[in-house]
């Protein structure tokens, strides 16, 4: 069976890799309808159009408001209909497990060549798992990190993006103007996102969402 008419979205803040991956895949992937997204936030933006049925997610783990595997966590909790194949210049197997454990429906390192990386989306979108050739998952502990990926999966959509502007050090009332809501209700939200992160200020709970940006994680 041959997949066509897909909707396929391309998170990447890196505008020549976004072009270059679309035109390799336009061969392989005929009538199929591209979107792209240079941040978490313009994610967000593209999941927001509730008319459009996306097959597939391409995601940089590292593009502006990512968080590490914080976007991961949160498309998996509230769009698990929709697979999320990471793609990543990170190829170690401690990056690779923590996104399969997130679950990432696949991991293709940036390196890949456009021949694997054809094959590596048209095995998810059959419904497989694909993995770089001889990966060895490593499992994942249960550990600090693992303990807060739980309690971010907690968050609602706008929880999770009131959280993203705290970390990018906005004021409740800027936050409040951005979504057209009263400084009280971010200050709900932030009441909310505090008691379901364990944390007791805006400080603690960027520093708890700091926890899943891969450079802080290891895997023994």
């Amino acid at each position: 069976m041959k997949l066509e008419n897909l909707n396929i979205i391309i998170a990447d803040d890196h505008p020549l890799f976004r072009n270059a991956l679309r035109l390799a895949l336009s061969n392989a992937f005929e009538k199929t309808q591209w979107f792209e997204a240079d941040s978490a936030e313009a994610l967000q933006g593209v999941l927001d159009q509730k008319e459009t049925p996306f097959d597939l997610i391409l995601l940089d783990l590292q593009m502006p408001g990512s968080h590490g595997y914080s976007t991961l966590i949160h498309l998996r909790t509230h769009y698990p209909d929709i697979p999320v194949v990471v793609i990543s210049a990170h190829e170690d197997i401690n990056t690779i497990s923590r996104a399969i454990h997130y679950g990432s429906s696949g991991f293709i390192p940036k390196s890949a060549s456009m021949e694997v990386l054809a094959e590596a989306l048209n095995a998810v979108l059959y419904g497989d798992i694909w993995l770089p050739k001889g990966t060895q998952i490593v499992p994942v502990s249960d550990d600090p990190t693992d303990k807060m990926a739980n309690r971010l999966s907690d968050l609602t959509p706008q929880q999770y993006r009131v959280l993203q502007m705290f970390a990018e050090g906005l004021l409740n009332k800027q936050i409040a103007y951005d979504f057209g809501v009263s400084e009280a209700t971010i200050k709900a939200h932030a009441t909310a996102i505090f008691r379901k992160l364990g944390v007791r200020n805006r400080t603690q709970a960027v520093i708890a969402l700091q926890q899943l940006e891969m450079d802080r994680i290891d895997i023994s």
